[in-house]
Formats: structure tokens, sequence, C-alpha cells
């Protein structure tokens, strides 16, 4: 049974913890089985909210059918009917009958598409980081192949490099310990500082940071950072160092953090900086052309956030940077080639309402310090992936739509202020990397099979 990330967010902000896909608690042996399961969904009041939920613009509205996992999370309007704890089968329950989805949003089999298959990967993975090094290959690091309480499980250490040049996948270095949820920054001297995540056993080996070095091929061990994040904001300054912020402690409950550090890559080390004002995680950071960093959106711990925040590293503080036009979470942002930021999708959460996944998109211009709506995507997507063109256009695909995981990707022109459909992927694919390559096509590789809810192995390229 697939549960998507947007799902497992929900039920932790709701206070259930979720369980493997196969029934396992992490905190014991328990089997808690579908049964169990499902009638832990029914009794979250917060997601499950009778009163209807003013949809905002451009979200998917849930389907009522218990048998899609997102639908049991995210239903607004009508309750789901309890699961006898006493049913001799788990199977053996009053479920309303299964219906054929609807085509994803977005994905047409007539329509050409700008996205061709390349090499595969020599490990499926998940959750894992894709780095752009100096010499155009693209650094694979770590990952999982399943998740639970909001962290990796059985993470990878193992790494890999893509080839433009000849499209195939071949093994590096591993790092020294197994990490998924981390974060990978290329620092100024062409090395990539690996730092965070989680693991099967969130043990304190995650607060050593790596250094991988092209040149050799292999990872080193560097500092030790102050707080170990799962999914934290890692961002290079102009001066080198590396900016690293809010995320949330591995583990259950998922708390998250306004405090922040820096790494130093002459000392190796980490020191503390101001935090920001409110805690978030599964937010975005963005460095602008001035050298601040934008911080917008996230989760603090019951809501999603419509907040920004602006890091100045010649003071060390943060400071207010106005509001989104909606709160999101779980979005991607993209620096324009006019210094401004597009902010899209995500989804919008309280503890009161129900999940209503976006199409919207935001731009924040530094000029004026202010947030305004442009065009909406063609889609709501949550858990979408995307990056800057080299044309100054912005690319986003993949994602979750509250019915279905999507293979479709979308183009942002900011001279028209329009979304437009380039395609769609082989596989709906969530959660995934997208990387700029030197020659301007973007690489698309990992994430979830939707279908079985396994990683996979498959790369694609976009050729704008």
């Amino acid at each position: 049974m697939s549960i998507s990330r947007q799902v497992v967010q929900a039920m932790g902000l709701c206070g259930v913890r979720p369980v493997r896909p196969g029934g396992e608690s992490v905190s014991g042996p328990t089997r808690l089985g579908i049964a169990a399961l499902l009638t832990a969904l029914a009794l979250v009041g917060c997601s499950r909210s009778s009163t209807t939920a003013s949809p905002t613009a451009g979200a998917t509205p849930a389907s009522n059918s218990l048998l899609s996992t997102p639908a049991v999370e995210f239903s607004p309007a009508e309750p789901s009917p309890a699961v006898s704890m006493a049913t001799a089968s788990p199977l053996a329950t009053t479920l309303p009958v299964a219906t054929t989805p609807p085509t994803p949003c977005g994905q047409s089999s007539t329509a050409p598409s700008a996205i061709r298959p390349t090499g595969s990967m020599t490990t499926a993975r998940f959750d894992q980081t894709a780095t752009r090094l100096a010499d155009g290959r693209v650094l694979m690091a770590g990952g999982g192949s399943s998740e639970t309480d909001f962290d990796v499980m059985d993470a990878l250490a193992g790494a890999e490099l893509y080839d433009p040049a000849t499209g195939k996948f071949s093994a590096t270095g591993s790092m020294r310990t197994a990490r998924g949820n981390h974060t990978a920054t290329l620092l100024l001297d062409g090395r990539v500082l690996i730092e965070g995540g989680s693991n099967d056993i969130y043990g304190t080996d995650l607060a050593q940071a790596e250094i991988y070095d092209p040149a050799t091929g292999e990872f080193a061990l560097t500092g030790t950072v102050g707080t170990v994040r799962s999914r934290a904001m890692a961002v290079l300054l102009h001066d080198g160092r590396v900016l690293i912020a809010g995320g949330f402690q591995p583990g259950w409950p998922p708390t998250p953090f306004a405090s922040a550090e820096l790494y130093d890559p002459t000392s190796g080390t980490f020191s503390p900086t101001s935090s920001m004002s409110t805690a978030r995680r599964d937010a975005t950071a963005t460095p602008l052309p001035d050298g601040r960093v934008l911080v917008a959106g996230g989760f603090d711990s019951s809501r999603a956030l419509d907040s920004a925040e602006l890091y100045d590293p010649t003071t060390g503080e943060f400071s207010p940077a106005g509001s989104m036009t909606v709160a999101r979470a779980g979005a991607t942002a993209a620096l324009l080639p006019d210094g401004r930021v597009l902010i899209t999708g995500g989804f919008t959460y309280s503890t009161s309402s129900a999940s209503l996944y976006l199409a919207s998109a935001d731009l924040y211009d530094p000029k004026t310090g202010k947030f305004t709506a442009t065009g909406s995507m063609n889609c709501p997507r949550s858990g979408h992936v995307g990056t800057a063109l080299l044309d100054g256009r912005a690319f986003v695909v993949g994602g979750f739509d509250g019915s279905n995981h999507l293979a479709s990707a979308e183009v942002y022109d900011p001279k028209t202020g329009t979304f437009s459909l380039v395609g769609s992927m082989a596989l709906g694919r969530e959660p995934s990397t997208a990387t700029l390559l030197s020659d301007g096509r973007v690489l698309i590789a990992g994430g979830f099979d939707p279908d079985d809810f396994h990683p996979v192995a498959t790369a694609e390229l976009y050729e704008p």
C-alpha cells in the first residue's frame, strides 16, 4: 500500500505515529497490519474533520476511497468509517469500492515530451542528494529504500557519479555513515560537504560531517555539527562558509528547529549563528545576489507557514522578510536572472483543517522585500523538484497532487509569468532530484515508484 510523504507528515502533525509499509513500528516489533493502520487513520480527527474546507486555487480535492491512501488522510468532507479491531480478517471490512484512478494531472500519452531516458543508477535510492561537480559530473550520495517516522530507513552509505558525456552512472567512494534526508553543498574549492540526515539507528555518527573530494573519489570526516538535523536547509555563502538552518530532530516526534549554524571549510568546524524567529522544516532556502539568504515557508510544529526570513552573513542575524500569499510546505524555489525568487506549489496544512495541494506560485522581489502572486502551475504539486534553467526560465517536475504521483513537467517563463507543460517522465516519482547540467539539460533521478512504493534506480533527462 503506497503511503505518500505528505500522508506521513500529516499523521505526525496530528500525533499519530506512522508505521513502516510492512506495518512495523520503529519503537518495537508490534505488527499493526492493515486493519489497525486504517483504524488509526480513522481516528485522526485533525485530518478527518467533518467541516468542509474551502479549496485553495489549484488544489485537488481528495477522493473518498479508503483504498487510496492519500484520500484516507486528506478527504476534507467526510469522515472515514471506523475499522473494528475485532474483525477476524483485516480485509473483511466494509470499504468503498475501488475505482480506476484518473489520469495524473498534466500527463498525456499523445503530446511530445522533452524528457528522455538516460542510464540508470547503480543503486535504487530516494531522499539522496545530487550535486553537480566543477567538472560537470553529478554526485549522488546516500538515500534509502524505505521511510517511516519522517526518517529514512535502510539508509545507504554508497555514492555514485553521473557522467553527462556518456549518460552513465558509476560507483565512487562510500560515505562513512549511511544517511538520507541529509544536505550536500558544493564548496568553493570543488569539494562537497555532507552533513546531518537520518538513518535506521539515529546514532551519534550522524553528527559527524563528511567531505567528498572529486580528486580522490573518497569521503573524509570533517567537523561535528552542533545539532543533528534531518531535512534541513544548507546554502553556500559568498565567503565560502555554509549556512545550515532549521530541519528537525531525527526520530519521534519530528521536532523542528529554529537554530542555525555555520560551517567554515578553512577550519573544518561548525559554529552557532543566530536562530530564525520561527522553527521550520521542509522550507526553501535561496541565496540572493547580494549575499543574503531567503528562507520561506515550511512547517512549524502544527501548521504550514507563510512567513519568510532573511539571513545576513555580515551581521549573522535573521530578520523578517514578509509573507507569501499562502502558507506552503514542500515547495520548491528557484533564483531567476533578475534576482527574484520563484516559489512553487507545496501544500498548506494545519491541525484544524484538511490538507490542500497547491498549484499557485509566489515571486519574492528583494528590491521591494515583498511577495506577489504569479501565474499558477497547470498541476498542484508538493514534494516536486526543480531548478532554474540557463535560458532564465524555471523547470519543475514530479511531485504529488493529493491523488497521484506526477510524471508531468512544467516550465515557468518570467517574461510572461506563466507555466507551460513540457512533457512527462516515464514514471511518476517523488521524492527525486533535479540537477541542472553544464549543457543546460536537467538530470532527474531516483525517487519512489508509486505503484509499489519502492525506490527506483532509473534516471531521465529534460532537454529544453
